[in-house]
């Protein structure tokens, strides 16, 4: 065995004596444990352990995951030892890892373990290797984000090499699988994949594969069907990811199967979903020459710490931005109507006027990012030169998906059902197929535009939908099994490609893990039509719903200036002074949240005093940018008939917390309202200042870590706390 890369704790360590007590809460600080990787030669074991999680593996006589515990919490997931991988190739699956001969599968007793054996058709423990994350792809950090994010994350890296059995060697000598995991500092979360490199002399193609199965403990049985019962306290996504704006819509890979061996279920058709598998939905067919590697998607896995939402979102966001830092980018962001230069020079004067950071010349502006012609890009370089040297960042919008690529380069789905539509047919009507060779051409424009004009920004709209394309004369495809995978390998690339170059990226799906900035924080388009009123208080109940899942910087909001689907002169706020109360409405609750809108139309402001009120807010946002863009704690959902709040939260900040309460009703409301103030930081007392006064007033918490601060809120207004120690 070949350790490398880091130091290892060697020697016989008893189960349960590394991090026995519990820690101290991670979200407020990190844990005085880093990432290990320990041995324990007696028990043959290895465990990967960073004082909030530990996963241990037995190596002998096979490999397989035999404990994973919560040590915060003390829970542990694993009920049963199962394959630590599957591998389909030519039509036959193979267990990789895995151990036979368990009497009970309700749960494990560490003295069955010497007593358990080997499947001889399954891919057998040769060793392992240990080192530090690797990067899945670069990012160029080119404008402000969290400084506090590593990429990668800080941590340890652990890579299980396995040997074929004897059928698979005698065919495939060469053949090597190798299962990877990451483990990460200061959180309770991994990341697992496989790799599998082809030395033999023969090509091979990979069917199907499983990158993670967990036969976890039953959270709340059912005799009867199961329906929509509580799952074990863990998260798991992967950077397989489209189709959707969150991670549920998203998910294409994570499943809740039975276990057939689990025979002492109380569930009485013995189907109860226990075991947490990861794999794709179709595929990926994919064909690895001699000499090549094939690599599967990443599977993300978080342990959650308890069952409060709000905690619970807390960690997933904390996580959301360990795997892809480049989310807390969060740039203030005008969406122009019209891309002649004219419009353009006069808007990057206006956004530097107030603060405003970047322009994304918006759908319908006529903006060409795959144009190829020298006239035009010339113009675009010399207007993205004169946006640089205002300090501007500027782009635009591209339509990737619902086009005509032309004869022979479109989705064939003739016989593919449309798992959103039910119907026969692509996700989203016509679209180009990505692994045609259109894609090529159309990838290559793009990326030499961006180059020639040093455009900052791509607005990437109808994006890969997770079509699948029947096609057999494509140039990137054999046929049905292997489309959806090739065309997220496109996809994916070309937003690689941009993040490695530092270009922002707004993409309506969760390709966050893939190297993507925003997609919307979740609004329904034509709710922008509606009266200056409804959307209002419309937006803010986005936002408040949005951030479970979302940081404040992983979603955009849209503010329409101009008539956007309809709704006339109710719905507009043009001109922009004859409207201020509405205008300014959108402006101080998107950045009191520290969401950025897309404010779509030709100007900014109108007026001098229209002006006055854009730099207000931009002013109030940069000042207090860092609390703002922190933790969101949510602390009464709008519903139109009293006061809503939420609740910014940071304890390394010495603005430990920056509290918003709104008032949509007709009337001032004096009302008490309490804050919940654990997750700053502060355990005795707050000093609170509104609205960047002078008067501080100082307050004890309780026993529940909360305050209650009387407040007095104008009608259709706001105010806010700044909450420091």
């Amino acid at each position: 065995m070949l350790l490398t890369g880091i130091t290892c704790v060697l020697g016989a360590i008893a189960a349960g004596t590394v991090a026995a007590s519990a820690p101290p809460d991670w979200l407020l600080s990190p844990p005085h444990t880093t990432s290990r990787v320990l041995v324990n030669a007696a028990s043959h074991e290895i465990s990967l352990d960073n004082g909030l999680l530990r996963r241990t593996f037995r190596i002998a006589p096979n490999f397989g995951t035999v404990g994973y515990k919560n040590l915060t919490t003390g829970v542990e997931l694993i009920r049963s030892v199962k394959p630590e991988a599957t591998i389909e190739m030519g039509g036959k699956r193979y267990e990789v890892g895995g151990l036979k001969g368990q009497p009970e599968h309700a749960y494990i007793e560490p003295a069955w373990l010497d007593s358990m054996s080997t499947d001889p058709g399954a891919f057998q423990f040769d060793g392992y290797t240990t080192g530090i994350p690797v990067a899945r792809f670069a990012w160029k950090q080119v404008r402000y984000h969290n400084s506090n994010l590593a990429w990668p994350p800080h941590g340890v890296s652990l890579t299980i090499k396995f040997r074929p059995p004897d059928a698979v060697r005698a065919t495939y000598p060469g053949l090597i699988v190798s299962v990877s995991y990451e483990l990460y500092d200061g959180i309770p979360a991994l990341c697992k994949w496989i790799s599998i490199h082809n030395g033999s002399p023969h090509s091979i193609t990979i069917d199907r594969f499983e990158n993670e199965i967990l036969a976890l403990v039953e959270e709340e049985p059912c005799v009867e069907t199961w329906i929509g019962n509580r799952k074990p306290p863990i998260h798991i996504q992967s950077d397989y990811a489209f189709c959707g704006g969150t991670i549920a819509s998203s998910d294409q890979t994570t499943h809740w199967d039975p276990d057939p061996e689990f025979t002492s279920q109380i569930n009485y058709e013995l189907k109860a979903p226990v075991t947490l598998v990861s794999r794709p939905p179709i595929g990926p067919d994919a064909m690895v020459s001699p000499g090549e590697s094939f690599d599967t998607f990443h599977t993300f896995e978080l342990l959650y710490g308890g069952d409060d939402r709000e905690r619970r979102g807390l960690e997933l966001r904390r996580f959301q931005q360990t795997i892809a830092p480049w989310t807390s980018e969060n740039p203030i962001i005008m969406h122009l109507r019209y891309s002649d230069s004219k419009s353009i020079r006069s808007a990057v004067d206006q956004c530097a006027a107030v603060g405003f950071e970047m322009i994304i010349l918006t759908f319908g502006s006529g903006f060409e990012p795959d144009s190829q012609d020298p006239a035009y890009i010339a113009r675009m370089k010399a207007d993205v030169d004169y946006a640089h040297s205002k300090g501007i960042e500027i782009g635009g919008y591209t339509l990737t998906g619902s086009r005509d690529a032309g004869p022979g380069n479109n989705v064939v789905a003739n016989n593919v059902v449309n798992p959103k539509t039910g119907k026969k047919g692509a996700v989203f009507g016509q679209s180009p197929c990505l692994a045609s060779s259109w894609s090529d051409g159309y990838y290559s424009r793009m990326l030499s535009f961006i180059q020639s004009t040093g455009i900052d920004i791509i607005e990437d709209d109808g994006s890969y939908p997770g079509d699948l394309c029947e096609s057999t004369a494509h140039a990137h495809h054999r046929g049905l099994d292997d489309s959806q995978w090739n065309q997220w390998r496109t996809i994916t690339g070309f937003y690689q490609k941009l993040r490695a170059s530092g270009v922002y990226i707004n993409a309506p799906d969760y390709y966050f893990l893939a190297g993507s900035n925003k997609c919307a924080m979740g609004y329904r388009e034509t709710n922008w039509s509606l009266p200056r009123d409804r959307q209002v208080i419309l937006g803010r109940q986005n936002i408040f719903d949005g951030t479970w899942e979302k940081t404040s910087s992983m979603g955009w909001m849209f503010v329409p200036l101009v008539e956007y689907q309809g709704g006339g002169a109710a719905a507009t706020l043009e001109p922009l002074a004859e409207h201020l109360d509405a205008y300014e409405a959108h402006l101080a609750q998107n950045f009191a949240s520290g969401v950025q809108a897309c404010y779509r139309g030709p100007r900014l402001y109108d007026t001098e005093k229209t002006k006055v009120v854009v730099k207000k807010w931009v002013d109030f946002y940069k000042k207090h940018r860092q609390i703002l863009d922190s933790d969101i704690i949510h602390v009464r959902r709008p519903d139109g008939r009293d006061l809503d709040c939420i609740l910014h939260v940071n304890p390394n900040l010495p603005e430990r917390g920056l509290a918003v309460i709104y008032n949509p009703t007709d009337s001032p409301i004096k009302s008490t309202m309490k804050l919940p103030l654990y997750y700053t930081g502060l355990r005795k007392a707050a000093i609170l200042t509104e609205r960047d006064g002078t008067k501080r007033k100082a307050l004890n918490l309780d026993r529940g870590y909360n305050i209650e601060v009387a407040v007095t809120v104008p009608a259709h207004g706001l105010t806010w706390y700044v909450i420091t120690e």
